[in-house]
């Protein structure tokens, strides 16, 4: 089983940037499509974005597209999240997730279809 690592998360104003990272280790990350989840407080975990094993197909959640960026170094083990324009409903603890399903260039964004997922990391956008 993969073991996922968050970082990069903090606090920023609105308006600001941050980057994510989700370092992977335990097995060959470039096999599987990989996902961004966050949860915000008082909510249920919610998709955000998702990348094919090759990182060539990149889906998003609505609320996140033309702002979020997905990205993967399958030579690093690792995916990134770069998130621009932060708004403060975008407070939330960010989650990577390792996709199950074999056919990685469709979207899945149901919870069930990831496992291997991080700790989280604590994104905070003040207004």
């Amino acid at each position: 089983q993969v073991q996922l690592v968050e970082s990069g998360g903090g606090l920023v104003q609105a308006g600001g940037s941050l980057r994510l990272s989700c370092a992977a280790s335990g097995r060959t990350f470039s096999s599987r499509a990989m996902g961004w989840f966050r949860q915000a407080p008082g909510k249920e975990r919610e998709f955000v974005a998702q990348i094919s094993r090759s990182g060539g197909t990149t889906y998003y959640a609505d609320s996140v597209k033309g702002r979020f960026t997905i990205s993967r170094d399958n030579t690093k083990n690792s995916v990134y999240l770069q998130m621009n324009s932060l708004k403060a409903e975008d407070t939330a603890v960010y989650y990577c997730a390792e996709g199950k399903f074999s056919i990685t260039t469709v979207l899945h964004r149901a919870e069930w279809e990831y496992d291997s997922w991080g700790q989280g990391t604590q994104v905070t956008v003040s207004s």
